[in-house]
């Protein structure tokens, strides 16, 4: 019998959630093959069979949150099928037998510790035992048509518990415990784990940095009029369309090159100068926001940038994120333009200490010269700082360097 233990998934991280089993007790498994899917801090990781054989136990069910290292469900060699016992395991068993029937009869007594480990070892869907949980009905006394024997989720829906009897004081249910009672109706929601995370995070940034956030503006012409210039020649050279973030990205780097501090990090008494430019790139998932990391963007071609956030956008998505994508990081773009922010105050991805946002492009009139106006093509940006490190006339600085790049593409290239 093979136990199916919680792996080491990262050195930060010590626990997490089931999300769902993708196998059920009394199925097949290969070796290799996924069996569950566990929710982290930072990703959804998908945990397979060390050895072929049937999943023979459940031991968490989804939504319960378990240990590194800890036992959740165990697997047996061979198809399920019990083999009969050889000739001398007969025999020894009957005269085990006849020294049982000897036994005192207080012996064969089961303690009600016993029956109650009985009643949980009844072969069940993950699903079935959260919803008889709820419904508080015994998983044991309820019939199932399945050939295995397994209660299934539809068969705890079917089930009715047998009527009180008469004079029999009804069990009172306690109410869930929230913060507020309400006199409309609401709805109760579990924060998953991710999100759980998300709020700790944030509030634990404004916490213990000095977070501050200075505000410029940027003329996005020239970069709207290269990219309708060179979209399909890009595209076609590259296999990839060219978006705004390359452009932010490569801005970001020269930037940073500029004004080092914005790539650093506080580590007790001393500051960790990065000579490294990885930039996370937030991205709206369905469960949360998770910051992938592009590694070595001082190194890529506008292309290379374009392609790799394609594909970790790509990831997050779906859920295919590792944890090796969303580690480390020195440096954090956020686009809030894509659903329409005008201007937002982003927030520190901790232990970085600056983190630019992007915001939507609007037609604005803008001042030509002291006659003349145009509308043009605008964009807000942010840029929170840790004040602890990042002085303000570095913070400014460094939003207008970027704005005159961003203004003056052609600059990139030079920036390299």
């Amino acid at each position: 019998m093979a136990e199916i233990k919680v792996p080491e998934l990262a050195e930060s991280i010590s626990e997490g959630t089931i999300a769902q089993w993708l196998k059920q007790p009394g199925d097949y498994v290969e070796q290799g093959e996924y069996l569950l899917e566990l929710e982290t801090d930072k990703v959804n990781v998908e945990l397979t069979a060390e050895e072929s054989g049937v999943l023979q136990e459940v031991l968490k069910d989804s939504g319960d949150t378990v240990q590194v290292g800890e036992i959740i469900g165990t697997i047996t060699e061979g198809a399920g099928e019990s083999s009969a016992p050889a000739p001398s395991e007969s025999a020894a068993s009957n005269e085990h037998t006849k020294e049982e029937a000897k036994a005192e009869p207080a012996a064969q007594e089961v303690s009600q510790e016993a029956q109650s480990e009985a009643k949980s070892r009844t072969v069940a869907s993950p699903s079935a035992r959260k919803l008889a949980r709820e419904k508080g009905i015994d998983l044991s006394q309820i019939p199932t048509g399945d050939p295995l024997g397994r209660v299934r989720k539809q068969d705890v829906e079917a089930y009715e518990k047998p009527a009180a009897k008469p004079g029999a004081q009804p069990k009172q249910q306690q109410a869930p415990k929230t913060q507020q009672s309400f006199d409309k109706p609401v709805e109760v929601q579990k924060m998953s784990r991710r999100r759980q995370t998300i709020a700790k995070r944030l509030v634990e940034v404004q916490q213990t940095s000095a977070m501050l956030t200075t505000f410029n503006e940027v003329d996005m012409t020239a970069v709207m009029n290269l990219r309708k210039r060179r979209k399909d020649q890009f595209l076609e050279q590259n296999e990839v369309k060219l978006g705004f973030m390359s452009f932010f990205t490569k801005a970001v780097v020269a930037a940073l090159k500029k004004y080092p501090l914005l790539n650093a990090e506080i580590q007790g008494d001393e500051l960790i100068v990065k000579k490294f430019y990885d930039i996370g790139i937030a991205v709206a998932a369905e469960e949360g926001l998770v910051v992938p990391v592009v590694r070595d963007a001082d190194r890529l071609t506008f292309a290379g940038i374009e392609k790799e956030i394609g594909d970790l956008a790509k990831k997050a998505r779906n859920n295919k994120l590792t944890l090796g994508e969303l580690q480390g990081g020195s440096f954090t773009i956020t686009n809030g333009g894509t659903f329409g922010s005008l201007m937002s105050t982003p927030i520190l991805n901790s232990p970085q200490v600056g983190i630019l946002g992007m915001h939507k492009i609007q037609l604005r009139p803008v001042a030509i010269d002291a006659e003349r106006s145009e509308n043009r093509p605008m964009m807000y940006l942010a840029l929170s700082y840790d004040h602890r490190i990042v002085d303000g006339k570095e913070a400014v600085g460094f939003l207008v360097t970027i704005k005159n790049l961003l203004e003056d593409p052609e600059q990139l290239l030079l920036e390299g």
